[in-house]
């Protein structure tokens, strides 16, 4: 199990929601956030004040995945992210020790599967 945390551009958050919806990864958390990457400083006017804009805006996206769907999800986030221009953003990978889902007591490999799928019993 993996925690992947993908920082991007709020313009292309919408394509890479439906990337990732495309590959079966529906759970994730979204938080706005600031950030300086590779970006340049931009220098603008406001009230007649030069103001140096250092941070820029940015989407974080955090998903608890099963190992087979670690790739799916990288190559997910890359296709709707990558512009070609500085400032894209980034990926980090880490594992994840254990998952509990709250309502069911459900751990693991099995808290991480959507609620709407049915399981498969042996036999």
């Amino acid at each position: 199990m993996k925690l992947i945390t993908a920082v991007v551009r709020p313009e292309r958050l919408q394509q890479v929601k439906e990337a990732l919806f495309q590959a079966g990864i529906s759970g994730l958390t979204l938080s706005r956030v600031s950030g300086h990457g590779g970006e340049h400083v931009i220098v603008e006017q406001y009230r007649g004040t030069r103001v140096m804009v250092e941070f820029h805006d940015k989407v974080e996206l955090r998903m608890a995945v099963s190992e087979p769907f670690v790739e799916a999800a990288l190559q997910a986030i890359c296709k709707g992210a990558r512009t070609g221009e500085v400032g894209d953003g980034k990926i980090f990978v880490q594992p994840l020790e254990r998952v509990v889902r709250i309502r069911t007591g459900e751990e693991d490999t099995d808290a991480l599967t959507p609620v709407n799928e049915t399981k498969l019993t042996p036999g």
